[in-house]
């Protein structure tokens, strides 16, 4: 039984990617079925981030009060309906409630999966391995919508509806799961006079501050890899242009989980990770620089696979590191603060980027997302040194 509530983990954990993809995935289908424009898709991207940013500080205390159960079953459900009103939706508006319905499923998701791998892997020993081996699965969900709509709508000829069906119809299959095992208690423990203690602790706020740089990074690019793409391809001229899009948006999703199941290898990494943070924000900064200036096809798909890569141990390690400073009694309680401020990020910088582009090319907003990740080096050199500080005490 506890090698299926792994199972049920690992699940919940690809859903989440599912849900957090799935908008830049169908980006480019979505725009011309409703007739909408690209800074469209970023206030779809800000609402989902919104109500992300306020579920993860409600869904703690459910988690607390009902276990894991309940919430499972019914974020993998909420998850799969709001795909499918994706798929069925007709005007704007109806995404909007898609869009909604999908944070909340999104969140659900996130809490189950993120506060059950690092009790049900490794032991529960090794909290940084534990989430970087099971966000591996994050890049895997990652993968899926994208290569399904770029395979079965342009190869197969299948329909924008039938494709998202089938995605939903595999998340509610989760909810089926969710149901068999038995949940350990893993409280989150979270409250808002808890957050706010835990605020104090310097650790909890360089972790928050690193999360709205990052999950704003990763959401910049899962939204609008697609569409960039496409953009080079020469979507208006060049039938294949959407296919060959969502195949480069598949790649930076396995390029997530390759890196992730990499990092997952590594012993004791909660004492070097701050540095692989650092180091991966200041080589992500030169490729998304190339990503912003190249015309060149093949040296912007090398570009997004490399910002793949580097993003990929990110945001496990943050909240590693950051659980290794305190008792496991707390991971819950740190996690959804963390969480939830992180979504500050991506709630604007996903919109601002939409805005920029929306009367030209995405590659001209790109540079902001630079100057995002040059923040999260510095911060990154910040919880370096309150790590060494810790450890050294």
């Amino acid at each position: 039984m506890k090698n299926l509530t792994a199972i049920v983990a690992i699940t919940a954990v690809f859903t989440l990617a599912v849900c957090f993809i799935m908008i830049g995935s169908i980006s480019v289908e979505l725009m011309k079925k409703l007739d909408i424009n690209k800074a469209d898709i970023g206030t779809l991207v800000f609402v989902f981030s919104l109500t992300c940013l306020i579920i993860q500080l409600l869904v703690g205390p459910m988690v607390d009060k009902f276990g894991h159960k309940p919430l499972a079953i019914g974020g993998f459900v909420l998850a799969s309906g709001s795909i499918f009103m994706l798929g069925l939706a007709p005007t704007f508006r109806w995404t909007i409630l898609a869009a909604i319905l999908l944070g909340i499923g999104a969140i659900c998701c996130n809490t189950v999966g993120n506060t059950l791998l690092p009790v049900v892997l490794f032991g529960g020993k090794e909290p940084a391995r534990a989430s970087n081996f099971g966000n591996a699965f994050v890049g895997l969900g990652f993968a899926l919508p994208p290569l399904l709509i770029g395979i079965l709508i342009n190869d197969v000829g299948m329909s924008y509806t039938h494709t998202l069906s089938i995605i939903g119809v595999l998340v509610f299959l989760f909810a089926l799961l969710a149901m068999l095992p038995q949940y350990p208690q893993v409280s989150t423990g979270f409250g808002l006079a808890k957050a706010v203690d835990l605020l104090k602790k310097v650790p909890v706020l360089v972790a928050a501050m690193a999360l709205i740089c990052y999950i704003a990074l990763e959401f910049t690019m899962t939204t609008w890899v697609n569409t960039l793409m496409n953009e080079l391809f020469g979507g208006e001229v060049n039938p294949n242009a959407a296919r060959n899009a969502g195949l480069v948006l598949a790649m930076f999703a396995m390029a997530m989980a390759i890196g992730r199941f990499i990092t997952s290898t590594i012993r004791n990494l909660s004492r070097i990770g701050a540095k692989i943070i650092a180091a991966g924000a200041l080589v992500s900064i030169v490729f998304i620089l190339t990503l912003s200036a190249t015309q060149n096809q093949a040296l912007a798909i090398f570009a997004v696979f490399m910002i793949g890569l580097v993003f990929a141990p990110m945001f496990p390690t943050i909240v590693g590191v950051t659980f290794a400073n305190f008792d496991p009694s707390l991971y819950g309680s740190i996690f959804g603060i963390i969480f939830s401020i992180g979504f500050i990020g991506p709630t604007f910088l996903p919109k601002v980027v939409g805005n920029l582009s929306a009367e030209g090319s995405v590659q001209e907003a790109l540079p902001i997302a630079a100057i995002v990740a040059a923040a999260l080096l510095v911060i990154a050199l910040v919880m370096n040194k309150v790590s060494v500080k810790k450890a050294a005490g």
